[in-house]
């Protein structure tokens, strides 16, 4: 894993950087809130823009690589982001932030879309050790995020912003100094064809069960922060512990589950107590200390629940990949950016308590639909098990890509092996 060219080195940094956005706002939401005099809900719409814009890109990613390529695609992702990150910053109102964090969207969804792809590319030491560098990177960004994000904002809100700015500009002129071009996918990407793709019974129900499951999600990542009352460095160090925790249990104890129990019943499991958990919060919400430990705690089951459903994506889809992984983060981050704005809707007409609540009962409902396509997890599952569905490291390709991206990257690993047998 450690024997790579300096190029995979590159984007593996941009990687950690790039995750690190998911929870780097997480603790100065309620500095935000009170330094530039809005409501929580009007915070809210950094989460909003930001996914709404990143759902809407995943239709065009594909696109867009197949015709300009993977390393061009990177770096204008890479550019983007430094661009609006650096603008959210500067800015001196919450609106400002939040149009430049859908510029920022934008850019996450370009890099995210091909970074697992040029690693896998770049890599040296086969398929698995690529997929292992992605997964460390992605681990180490989504626990760090809210570390970086509580320490710098602890000296000022701006802080996060910057700092993104700066490692990000780090990172582009690593990858455009170090990383060779990339070759053009033979065909093109039609920007209908993840749409299409959701006529499948089996896509749509997974998308449908991850749309709900992430409203769940963003709600708890949205607004948890607010009844904790803990300052930004503090709230960081919430967020830490539950990012290792998803991390952790992402790599390790999803294929665990996977292989002793089977697709459906781990997901309607781990599913089930995120539920529970956000029901906790919900009921609990003006006790701090049992917010921060529910919290914490969700971290192992979406950690579970993320890996699962991406793999069980890639099991059950009739189209190719790429086509399956945009369509599916197309859907599912529609979820993650409505999620928090209507939570502040019901947190102005009610109380802090019903957004909780409303989260858990949408990942129940998610569980209700995710029922009706045991059969196919059942199938694939056996499927799988026999070598029928793609062997496991091309599986653990989209595992790796729990936050929507790198569609590409087996088609990637199969162009750059027919280029070095020529």
């Amino acid at each position: 894993m450690f024997k790579q060219p300096k190029a995979v080195y590159a984007v593996a940094f941009a990687c950690v950087v790039s995750f690190m956005g998911i929870g780097l706002v997480d603790p100065i939401l309620p500095a935000l809130s009170k330094q530039l005099e809005a409501t929580p809900s009007q915070v809210s719409l950094l989460f909003t823009s930001y996914l709404l814009v990143t759902a809407v890109a995943m239709l065009f990613t594909g696109w867009v690589s197949s015709r300009i390529g993977a390393k061009r695609t990177l770096v204008t992702g890479l550019a983007v982001i430094v661009v609006f990150s650096a603008l959210a910053g500067l800015s001196g109102s919450i609106n400002g932030i939040v149009g430049f964090r859908a510029g920022w969207g934008l850019g996450n969804a370009m890099f995210i879309a091909t970074s697992l792809a040029v690693i896998v590319a770049s890599a040296s030491g086969g398929f698995a050790g690529a997929i292992i560098m992605y997964e460390a990177s992605l681990g180490l960004g989504i626990a760090a995020g809210p570390l970086i994000g509580g320490l710098l904002g602890n000296i000022s809100w701006r802080g996060p912003f910057f700092g993104v700015a700066v490692l990000m500009a780090i990172a582009l002129l690593a990858t455009v100094v170090l990383l060779d071009p990339t070759p053009k996918p033979d065909h093109r990407t039609s920007v209908l064809a993840p749409l299409k793709a959701l006529r499948h019974r089996s896509l749509l129900t997974m998308s449908l069960t991850a749309v709900l499951y992430n409203w769940g999600f963003f709600t708890m990542l949205g607004y948890a922060p607010y009844p904790m009352e803990l300052s930004a460095i503090k709230l960081g160090f919430v967020f830490f512990a539950w990012g290792l925790l998803l991390a952790f249990f992402s790599i390790t104890g999803a294929p665990w589950l996977q292989r002793k129990f089977g697709t459906a019943p781990s997901m309607y499991g781990a599913l089930t107590v995120f539920a529970l958990l956000l029901l906790l919060i919900g009921i609990l919400t003006d006790n701090r200390w049992a917010v921060i430990v529910c919290v914490i705690a969700s971290g192992i089951v979406a950690g579970i629940n993320n890996t699962l459903t991406t793999q069980a994506v890639m099991l059950v889809a009739p189209v190719e990949r790429p086509v399956a992984s945009a369509a599916y983060g197309f859907v599912r981050f529609i979820g993650g950016g409505l999620a928090p704005y209507f939570a502040g809707k019901m947190v102005d007409h009610w109380n802090m308590h019903v957004p909780f609540v409303v989260g858990a009962v949408a990942v129940l409902v998610g569980v209700g639909i995710l029922s009706t396509g045991h059969r196919m997890l059942a199938v694939a599952d056996a499927s799988m098990a026999g070598g029928g569905h793609g062997t496991p490291d091309e599986v653990a390709g989209e595992v790796a890509d729990e936050f929507g991206g790198a569609p590409d990257a087996i088609d990637f690993e199969k162009e750059a092996s027919r280029s070095t047998q020529r």
